[in-house]
């Protein structure tokens, strides 16, 4: 890059840090920390929300999406649509008032309501576990992008940058830095894409005819998709929007279930088709690149890594200024989805793990302390984990798909099913996620060498087995309770 891209690149950055700063200085408790004193208007909480799930690891994910598949890339993002909109019209009315009502920071303090303290702390554990494994996945995307466009840099490097970076902002400013600089990085990512990314790249590669001329048919279908591979993403993706942390800490911060439900409703837009969209398409710019043997050092376009693809369009063809510019477009989504997963994993740990075994309540000065530090060593924690791993869209759905599988039955159970039972979400939850790790780990085959159908999903399996022993076991005392008080009342 050339030295006026790593200037736009590094003030940038400094800009983020110190949002960070100052609402450092505005933080007084571990609720201006977490749930920005629950009074968020409706745009700043879509945005953030948008900015949050379509971030850096959906935005290269996408791109590696489109490098393979063409348009047709897109519908894993309708999923996002789906889950917004459906999560909009049934969880937000339940949610929204109980989390003013009772303070909540958390998404376990749900089942904590209407379960068990046992419940919710098993809750916390699987929805910490869950985010800090997707905080690495956005790190793991920044460093590639980094990587692939900074001279010199590498991947290792690169972690460690993105990863302090994001770190230290979020730790400082918690939720209401997050949400500012979630509005200000996705203004930046859509302007970038719009205005520079698109343009610029389609006319790199020689327009529609050349797009048509090198790839094949399908890549400009939107048939080009297996229904098994929708029945994936939409088992993954649709019920994170039932149980995210980093939704009902936005839910909690909004000023009420209007503003919720509003902020629900722009996010869906965004999601699908325009991001959607967006990223396909410059995928696909990639993959004509790559063909028409456009990057530097690559011959075979078929044995690059996907999700690199968009990186590499970017270094190649973006005249100086602009690579900064955009560059800064694309961390700008990755550090808007790092920073809420962070954000997430931290409040779960002090919130749902920590405080159950706290002797004494802690001060509002303390509580928030404890918040920071927890943040820092989550975050430290998520950095080394995404040097351990290589696929951006893997590890990111892969924690979709262990918190999905453990949480997504027990919490439409608590608001939506009276006979719900407290055994039978803990060992749905135990269960479910537990299931989804074993298939995961071992490719969907099961002991004495029986292969499940592998076009399915683990989270799909996982899905039932916890849906399998939530109705079962809930139905089981449900009855005996129903036996019981017919002895005592004859």
């Amino acid at each position: 890059m050339h030295p006026i891209d790593y200037i736009i690149f590094v003030v940038y950055m400094l800009a983020m840090l110190g949002v960070g700063v100052y609402f450092y200085n505005k933080n007084k408790t571990a609720e201006d920390f977490y749930v920005s004193g629950r009074n968020m208007s409706s745009w700043h909480i879509g945005l953030s929300v948008v900015a949050t799930d379509v971030g850096g690891g959906f935005s290269i994910g996408l791109g590696g999406l489109g490098f393979t598949m063409g348009i047709s890339g897109s519908w894993m993002l309708f999923t996002g649509l789906l889950g917004a909109w459906l999560s909009a019209v049934y969880l937000i009315p339940k949610v929204s008032h109980l989390g003013h009502k009772h303070k909540f920071f958390t998404f376990p303090q749900i089942f904590n309501h209407f379960y068990t303290p046992r419940v919710a702390l098993l809750a916390g554990i699987i929805s910490a576990i869950g985010y800090i494994g997707f905080t690495s996945s956005q790190v793991l995307a920044g460093a590639k992008l980094a990587s692939a466009t900074i001279d010199g840099l590498n991947l290792q490097t690169a972690l460690v940058v993105m990863g302090l970076i994001a770190v230290i902002y979020t730790a400082i400013g918690g939720l209401k830095a997050v949400i500012y600089t979630d509005t200000i990085q996705w203004l930046i990512l859509i302007g970038g894409l719009v205005f520079i990314g698109i343009p610029i790249a389609y006319n790199a590669v020689g327009g529609y005819d050349a797009i048509k001329a090198t790839l094949p048919p399908e890549y400009l279908s939107l048939t080009n998709v297996s229904w098994h591979q929708i029945v994936n993403w939409s088992i993954t993706i649709i019920p994170i929007w039932f149980v995210g942390m980093t939704l009902y800490q936005r839910i909690y911060a909004s000023k009420g279930e209007k503003e919720a439900k509003k902020a629900w409703l722009i996010a869906g837009v965004f999601e699908w088709p325009i991001m959607a969209f967006m990223g396909v398409i410059l995928g696909m710019l990639a993959k004509v690149a790559a063909t028409k043997g456009m990057f530097t050092g690559i011959t075979d376009a078929a044995s690059m890594d996907s999700e690199m693809g968009l990186p590499v369009l970017l270094a190649t063809i973006l005249p100086v200024g602009l690579m900064g510019l955009m560059l800064s477009s694309y961390f700008s989504a990755i550090l808007s989805t790092a920073d809420s997963c962070l954000m997430a994993a931290s409040g779960n740990i002090v919130t749902d793990i920590i405080a159950k075994f706290s002797k004494k309540e802690l001060s509002h000065k303390k509580e928030l302390q404890l918040s920071q530090i927890v943040t820092l060593l989550v975050g430290f924690f998520a950095i080394l984990l995404a040097s351990q791993m290589q696929n951006v869209l893997e590890l990111m759905l892969y924690s979709y798909a262990f918190m999905v599988s453990g949480l997504f039955v027990p919490v439409i159970g608590a608001l939506f099913w009276k006979k719900s039972h407290p055994t039978a979400a803990f060992w749905s939850m135990l269960l479910g996620g537990s299931t989804t790790i074993f298939l995961i780990i071992s490719e969907n085959e099961l002991p004495l060498g029986i292969k499940l159908p592998e076009h399915l999903d683990a989270n799909a399996y996982g899905i039932s087995v916890s849906l399998i022993l939530f109705v079962t076991i809930s139905l089981y005392h449900y009855n005996k309770n129903n036996k019981q008080n017919g002895i005592q009342n004859n």
